[in-house]
């Protein structure tokens, strides 16, 4: 299968769903992940077009742990809209990819990026397999499983089922930790520490499979049903 995971800012899905990726590419699946924006507000020191570059190389390293392709979108940070030409970017994306299963910021999440990222993704779906929604890419040949993840602090509504991520939760510490701007970033203007609030965020999700570590994630119920002939998120 392929599977794409698609962030609003480059440390995003690093935290959200890493350690569920991990799996799907120990388990020889195709994955890819897009951040819809450059991070490019996310510095107490540096210019915007320096800490942008620094988060983009950070991207590619962390993707680079498990083998994971990166579509970099580019839009600015703190100003994703879905208007018409990002919705097409989006859709374009999509087709470009092609993924079988998506993996989307939830609409319910505290930060605008995060959940205009999740819309975005949503808007798409459908559209990225109607043949007569022209784009610069040709239309995918079946609209595509999408899931919403779950929310960094597990704000809004909780997830409905669980991926158990014991087994790779040290890559996703590894993936997490490329990231080292952000965890400069966030210490500086939350005073958090990123790999404990990861773990402990896992550690939480980890009651609703009885494991040690987890990740929540909620289908996108569409209908019909969106490829009902794949294996439900989780089955590697």
């Amino acid at each position: 299968m392929r599977v794409l995971a698609v962030g609003a800012h480059p440390d995003d899905v690093d935290l959200l769903c890493a350690g569920t990726l991990a799996r799907y590419a120990a388990a020889g699946h195709d994955v890819m992940i897009a951040i819809a924006t450059n991070g490019d507000v996310g510095s107490p020191t540096l210019r915007r077009d320096q800490i942008a570059k620094i988060r983009h190389q950070e991207a590619r390293a962390s993707a680079a742990v498990i083998g994971a392709d990166l579509v970099w979108m580019g839009f600015e940070d703190e100003w994703l809209f879905n208007d018409r030409p990002t919705r097409t970017t989006f859709i374009d994306m999509l087709r470009r990819t092609r993924p079988d299963i998506v993996l989307a910021h939830s609409p319910h999440d505290y930060h605008p990026d995060h959940r205009i990222a999740g819309q975005l993704v949503i808007d798409a779906q459908i559209p990225s397999a109607v043949r007569l929604v022209e784009t610069a890419e040709p239309a995918l040949d079946a609209i595509p499983r999408v899931y919403t993840m779950d929310t960094i602090g597990h704000t809004g509504p909780p997830p409905q089922l669980f991926v158990d991520i014991t087994s790779t939760i040290d890559v996703k510490e590894r993936m997490l930790r490329a990231h080292v701007s952000q965890e400069t970033w966030l210490s500086h203007i939350y005073g958090m520490e990123y790999v404990a609030f990861m773990r402990q965020q896992g550690a939480v999700r980890a009651a609703g499979c009885g494991s040690a570590y987890a990740e929540g994630f909620t289908e996108l119920e569409t209908y019909p049903p969106a490829r009902p002939d794949l294996p439900p998120l989780g089955v590697f």
